[in-house]
């Protein structure tokens, strides 16, 4: 299995006066199904630079949660190591999974400007990947309708609203749906983040058309 550093929510208890990391058990799940190992990475950044220093690191995942702060969101630490979990991955190549909040810190990365969206709360959502729709989970409040040359769209809402991109040259790609909230997982999701972090089979079949292989029912993971 592969090695994969992947991020964390920030959750404060006033109360307590405790700031906490959080990570949802079912990613743990979803990643073995994809065969992969993950290494949760504190929001501490000097320890989440020793890991790096210390850890076979082959990939990063960028998980959701928390608003960026550039979107009135409160968790600056987050910020800051999901930064460097990013400049890391891009400096070695590595492939960068950005799901929900993390699709978003890859676009503002690009100079993509989000802004405040309506209708994006939802437990299902049909969305288009290529020339054919999809029934995904949304959860989010801020998004965008633009991009930028680098980042490539291969998944828009009925509205407009960018759901997917992958990054032109670089083994980059980013979702906004949640691909661990789903019961049971999904097996396109499945092998979706198999070939990505294995294979990077991510790229487009013709200039502006995506041809995601991921989106079948007969898929077995090969490691």
């Amino acid at each position: 299995m592969k090695l994969v550093a992947i991020s964390q929510r920030v959750m404060a208890h006033p109360d307590h006066e405790e700031r906490m990391d959080t990570l949802d058990q079912q990613w743990m799940r979803l990643l073995q199904d994809s065969r992969l190992l993950a290494v949760p990475f504190p929001n501490c950044i000097d320890l989440s630079l020793s890991l790096l220093k210390k850890l076979p690191i082959e990939g990063v995942l960028l998980t959701g949660g928390n608003d960026l702060t550039g979107c009135q969101g409160d968790a600056p630490e987050r910020d800051e190591v999901e930064t460097k979990l990013l400049d890391f991955a891009l400096k070695h190549r590595l492939p960068v999974l950005g799901v929900c909040r993390g699709m978003q810190l890859i676009q503002i990365r690009y100079g993509v400007n989000l802004y405040p969206v309506d209708g994006h709360v939802a437990r299902q959502q049909l969305i288009q990947v290529g020339g054919d729709n999809e029934k995904i989970n949304s959860f989010h409040r801020w998004g965008t309708r633009d991009t930028v040359p680098q980042l490539i769209v291969w998944a828009k809402a009925m509205d407009g609203v960018i759901k997917a991109v992958r990054h032109q040259t670089k083994p980059i790609m980013g979702i906004m749906w949640h691909p661990e909230r789903f019961t049971p997982f999904r097996r396109q999701d499945i092998k979706l983040i198999h070939n990505f972090f294995y294979r990077n089979q991510y790229k487009t079949k013709g200039s502006d058309e995506l041809h995601l292989n991921s989106y079948n029912n007969n898929f077995v993971c090969q490691p």
